[in-house]
């Protein structure tokens, strides 16, 4: 057995652990909505870090972990806020995080493809988008990621392409950095958006 099936599995139990010790702070912490929740979130993760792996193995991101699962994550993300889960988000803010995670991605192919008439950004990428909208909502989760997802995006690829060389023609699988940035954004993302762009709150999209 290869030393990275038991790497990946230790790595997903130690991201569970802070997943829990995040929305699970205190004995009082402990309600039905936070310990579903709680699930909700390592579950997520747990298909991140499944894309991550298989992405940069095989170029592919699986339907059944991106778009397919959408669907699934907005009703659990609707019933995790009918439960009271501290980390949720209303069902409308579920559906419009998805729609336009998904449509701003999907607009950078199209223009992509418009303008040099080659695929530069895979499908999978942006159904991948969609259901970390689901997950996350519309602000400031999508901005974020694709942020966060482009940064560290040019710092692990560019020392790449300047030893390899390859230019822009250069195949870069993005899902792993869309999932490591949603990963960071669970864990960190106020505290991340509050350095960055401070009063974030303010002006906040009521939806």
């Amino acid at each position: 057995i290869s030393f990275v099936y038991p790497a990946i599995e230790l790595f997903t139990g130690c991201l569970g652990y802070l997943i829990f010790s995040h929305y699970i702070d205190h004995v009082s912490d402990l309600t039905w909505g936070n310990a579903a929740g709680v699930v909700y979130m390592f579950s997520f993760v747990a298909v991140l870090i499944a894309i991550t792996y298989i992405d940069i193995r095989h170029y592919i991101i699986p339907d059944q972990l991106s778009i397919y699962a959408t669907p699934f994550a907005i009703i659990g993300m609707m019933a995790l806020d009918n439960l009271g889960f501290s980390g949720a988000i209303s069902v409308k803010e579920s559906i419009i995080g998805s729609v336009l995670g998904g449509g701003i991605l999907g607009a950078v192919a199209l223009t992509w493809w418009i303008i040099r008439r080659v695929e530069g950004m895979g499908m999978g990428d942006v159904k991948l988008l969609l259901l970390i909208g689901a997950v996350l909502g519309p602000w400031p989760g999508i901005p974020f990621v694709l942020f966060l997802s482009s940064i560290l995006a040019i710092i692990c690829m560019l020392p790449i392409y300047l030893v390899q060389g390859g230019g822009m023609s250069r195949a870069l699988p993005y899902g792993p950095f869309l999932a490591w940035a949603s990963i960071l954004y669970i864990l960190h993302g106020p505290e991340l958006m509050e350095l960055w762009l401070p009063g974030y709150e303010a002006i906040f999209l009521q939806f």
